[in-house]
């Protein structure tokens, strides 16, 4: 998929397109913003993007995007194939920095990895997700998901929730 643009009124330009190395200390910085530190967050997210780093049963094809605004990586996502639980796909990460939160972006971020997920033939796709935090829980049954077992959602069919053109999604 081509890297496009994006205009949201207010919130101006936003670029979504694939990541690029240079995009690694930005992601690890929103990640750590969340849990863990920049450092940690640096060599995990190169590992995973450079295939050093497999989750359980991943396979090796796998992608991630990013939001730019302004010049600022304001979002990311991450996913690869798979067979966990009798998945096809699993969302590994989807962080936006706080105080781009509630502005559509990870949705945005979200329908961009279901379209690359349907491309590559994953219908089933699986998420971990602590069962404490309520507002990523929140986020992924408003799209779609349902529980699947302790720590983990599921979409039954992911290309329900990308049946509309990604860029004619409006934020939620």
């Amino acid at each position: 998929m081509t890297s496009a643009t994006l205009r949201l009124g207010k919130l101006g330009e936003e670029t979504y397109r694939p990541v690029r190395a240079s995009d690694i200390p930005a992601m690890a910085q929103i990640r750590a913003a969340d849990w863990g530190n920049e450092e940690y967050w640096r060599r995990r997210i190169a590992e995973y993007l450079n295939r050093k780093m497999g989750p359980k049963e991943a396979l090796r094809s796998r992608t991630s995007f990013v939001c730019v605004r302004e010049e600022r990586i304001v979002g990311l996502v991450a996913g690869h194939l798979t067979r966990r639980f009798d998945c096809e796909g699993e969302l590994e990460w989807i962080s936006v920095r706080q105080e781009c939160r509630g502005k559509g972006v990870a949705s945005r971020l979200f329908l961009l990895l279901a379209e690359w997920f349907i491309a590559h033939g994953a219908h089933r796709v699986c998420v971990d997700v602590d069962p404490a935090n309520e507002a990523a829980r929140r986020f992924y049954e408003r799209h779609g998901a349902v529980d699947l077992r302790r720590h983990w959602m599921v979409w039954k069919d992911i290309q329900i929730y990308s049946q509309n053109s990604f860029f004619n999604r409006r934020p939620e």
